[in-house]
């Protein structure tokens, strides 16, 4: 049986700790035995523990913390680990070197969540064997930082169909928020940061309003950015026309009853929110950075935008609301393109491809 360790250092949640737990799940199924390394009272321990994936409690307190290299070797060397497949900067460097200490090394595996620059390029050219990206904007970053071609692969996050389900999610938000059936309802789920672009959507509702006065926005997530939100809200009278829901367990609820989906961030390595989104049938507005061109195709599944230009992301706003057919077709070949490139069960059979063929070159050398 396959053993597969993966490691985060992160104590947060977000779609990298999401992606991760996923392919977790999904490689179960598949019969791999899978174990989670993160930092204790990290939002992965305590949903890896929840669907009954096995962890393992390791404070990794920073880049040269000795005692958790060790524990993260024991783990490996108990556990009879195959392939260690790092997360973050902090644990591929532990993780990493835990695996080269070993006589029964690990196969090396580093995922990229991130659109950043690298801050060492040793920690991708010499700990591990294989580096797996989220998009291919981030693949070609890295090969221009000078990470060779050959130690890369683009496998892009997926998601579960069976929870982003638009013929079986009730559409329920309109009821909650108290405005009628036929109200405009555009909304965005993303964490409340700066790089995630709410601002220049503030920006462009008042214009919005002034075409549709009904329509109404939702903000759904939570962040360092609410009190700021908050903020602009009240500058820009906006109080009766944006919701801010906080953070949400049913995403999919919410995506549900939207007319459109926008997220006018400026950083992005591919952007799984407008993957969650299209899976729900819904048309999406994204900018023109980073690895959000490979999921949301202009003019087909929704609108590409100048980051930070609330003038082009208000047309594009209106532009979907003033046309309905228009903008409900594109959200039905935001699906089909779901389907067939950003499924969960498509990452997972790619990744445990991925594992295999690392194993099997492995044991031919």
């Amino acid at each position: 049986m396959l053993t597969i360790l993966h490691t985060e250092a992160s104590k947060g949640w977000g779609g990298q700790e999401n992606r991760i737990l996923n392919e977790a799940i999904g490689l179960t199924q598949r019969g791999a035995r899978v174990l989670i390394a993160a930092q204790p009272e990290s939002g992965l321990a305590r949903r890896a523990e929840q669907q009954g994936i096995p962890v393992h409690l390791v404070p990794m307190r920073s880049n040269f913390d000795f005692k958790a290299l060790a524990q993260l070797r024991r783990i490996m060397r108990d556990e009879l680990v195959d392939v260690v497949n790092t997360h973050s900067g902090r644990d591929n460097t532990l993780a990493g070197f835990a695996a080269k200490t070993l006589r029964r090394r690990p196969a090396i595996v580093r995922t990229r969540h991130l659109a950043l620059p690298i801050t060492a390029r040793f920690s991708y050219t010499f700990i591990p064997d294989r580096i797996v990206t989220v998009s291919h904007y981030v693949a070609s970053y890295l090969i221009t930082a000078g990470v060779p071609q050959n130690k890369i692969e683009a496998i892009p996050t997926g998601v579960d169909l069976t929870r982003y389900d638009p013929e079986h999610t009730p559409s329920t938000l309109r009821a909650e928020l108290g405005v009628a059936d036929d109200t405009p309802l555009i909304g965005t789920v993303a964490i409340l940061r700066l790089k995630k672009g709410h601002r220049t959507l503030l920006e462009a509702i008042p214009a919005v309003l002034a075409h549709f006065p009904q329509a109404r926005f939702v903000f759904a997530g939570d962040g360092p950015q609410r009190a700021n939100i908050e903020k602009a809200i009240a500058e820009l009278g906006l109080g009766e026309s944006v919701h801010l829901l906080g953070l949400r367990a049913d995403v999919p609820t919410v995506l549900r009853a939207l007319d459109v989906f926008v997220l006018p961030t400026f950083e992005e390595a591919l952007g799984t929110s407008f993957v969650e989104a299209m899976a729900m049938r819904v048309p999406v507005i994204g900018s023109r950075v980073g690895g959000v061109p490979e999921v949301v195709r202009d003019q087909v599944t929704g609108l590409l935008v100048n980051p930070q230009d609330s003038a082009d992301l208000r047309r594009a706003i209106l532009a979907l609301l003033s046309d309905p057919a228009h903008a409900r077709s594109m959200g039905q070949a935001g699906r089909q393109v779901v389907e067939q490139e950003f499924t969960n069960d498509i990452m997972c059979d790619r990744m445990l491809q991925l594992y295999t063929a690392l194993l099997a070159a492995r044991a031919v050398r």
